[in-house]
């Protein structure tokens, strides 16, 4: 079948939730990705940042066959000989004390949530069922009901009422309007360090160690979302370590497996991650063996292949190239490691698929932004194999 054979039955027949790009793909190596006609481009989204050691990772692929061949799935209600090994790895990585593993990020998120509800109850004193939980204007933590209670975006929540009550939703990098909202019965800041479905919108210099004082001053937990951000994507293991704060719950995913499976985690210290007891909270699929044995292997490929100096390194290296294009279109160039938000003065469809024409597969995101974030492994030939073909994209 050619392209077009295969887009006309996905049109046909599957839920049209998606605004995709017209290439069909069926392969993949490293940065590179190749479609049914042969065609190779080069992946500058990374599959939303899933992908940061890169397609098919020949050392986190032998650990998923290796597993796969063993024993794949127990439930939680058997133990499994991988898991410990990904709690003792993971928890020395990033320095907490405890770790429940998800599925999706979604899932991580609403896990998040209703941990920091139950300490607000358990510790902090908040009457029952008055938690409120600060949020963020244009921010994006999945799809989930109560998740989107707190969207700002009308696409994502207003088909899909009644909402979930809880959260405030502030402008995001004005540390004045959290401190107006914070009251007694505030449980805790959820916050992206970069967000990126909205444009990777950077915060102001000092913004996040602001929040985290905050925090401390008025007994509320500090909760990060770094599914996108984390695992080295931004030239740091997490985007809060640019400003060396630390969360009091870390939410992660995304690249935890590496592209293979889906594999979502919530990380935090003994008095808040403790207060969950049997019963209260659960995944069928959540903490399996398949998924802990492809994780434990896909962390030690970020740390033992350098990824995260790699990222500093090359999204550096990227966003001047970037800024240095002459475009009557580009408004702003922003980001941090290998996450780069262009930003245009018009629609930036047209200009991705333009990209696509050149070989280069990168996807718009609020509209007028086009999101550069290829896998971490990317080295300079590559971005200056890429700079031509993208400047003359933007003068177009």
């Amino acid at each position: 079948m050619q392209t077009q054979d295969y887009i006309n039955i996905e049109n046909q027949i599957g839920a049209n939730i998606y605004k995709e790009l017209d290439v069909v793909l069926t392969s993949g190596e490293g940065v590179w990705v190749y479609d049914v006609e042969g065609n190779r481009y080069f992946d500058c989204l990374s599959a939303y940042s899933a992908l940061n050691q890169g397609h098919v990772h020949p050392r986190i692929l032998n650990a998923l066959i290796e597993q796969a061949s063993r024993l794949t799935l127990t439930s939680r209600a058997f133990r499994n000989d991988q898991l410990a090994f990904f709690y003792e790895e993971i928890t020395e990585l990033t320095g907490y004390e405890m770790v429940l593993p998800m599925n999706s990020g979604a899932e991580a998120v609403e896990t998040a949530i209703k941990l920091a509800r139950k300490w607000a109850y358990e510790v902090k004193g908040v009457p029952k069922y008055q938690a409120e939980i600060i949020t963020f204007q244009n921010n994006f933590h999945g799809r989930t009901t109560t998740i989107i209670s707190f969207s700002t975006d009308p696409t994502y929540k207003d088909p899909f009422g009644p909402f979930t009550p809880g959260f405030i939703t502030l402008q995001y990098g004005d540390i004045e309007a959290i401190e107006r909202a914070i009251n007694p019965n505030t449980a805790a800041v959820l916050i992206e360090p970069v967000q990126g479905e909205a444009g990777v919108l950077v915060p102001p210099a000092g913004y996040l160690s602001n929040i985290r004082e905050l925090c401390d001053l008025n007994n509320i937990l500090f909760m990060a979302d770094e599914i996108q951000t984390g695992l080295g994507r931004t030239g740091k293991l997490f985007g809060l370590d640019h400003e060396e704060v630390r969360a009091d719950i870390q939410i992660i995913g995304k690249a935890l497996s590496g592209g293979f499976i889906p594999v979502s985690a919530v990380l935090a210290d003994r008095p808040v991650m403790g207060l969950f007891k049997p019963g209260e909270h659960g995944s069928t699929f959540g903490g399996n063996p398949l998924s802990a044995a492809v994780a434990r292997e896909a962390l030690k490929v970020i740390v033992e292949e350098g990824l995260i100096d790699n990222a500093a390194i090359i999204g550096e290296y990227f966003q001047e190239h970037l800024a240095e294009i002459p475009s009557p279109y580009v408004k702003e160039v922003r980001g941090k490691g290998l996450l780069i938000g262009v930003e245009l003065n018009q629609s930036a469809r047209r200009f991705c698929e333009a990209l696509k024409d050149k070989s280069i597969l990168a996807k718009e995101t609020h509209d007028n932004v086009i999101r550069f974030a290829p896998p971490l492994i990317v080295d300079k030939d590559t971005i200056d194999w890429a700079i031509p073909r993208i400047k003359d994209v933007l003068n177009l």
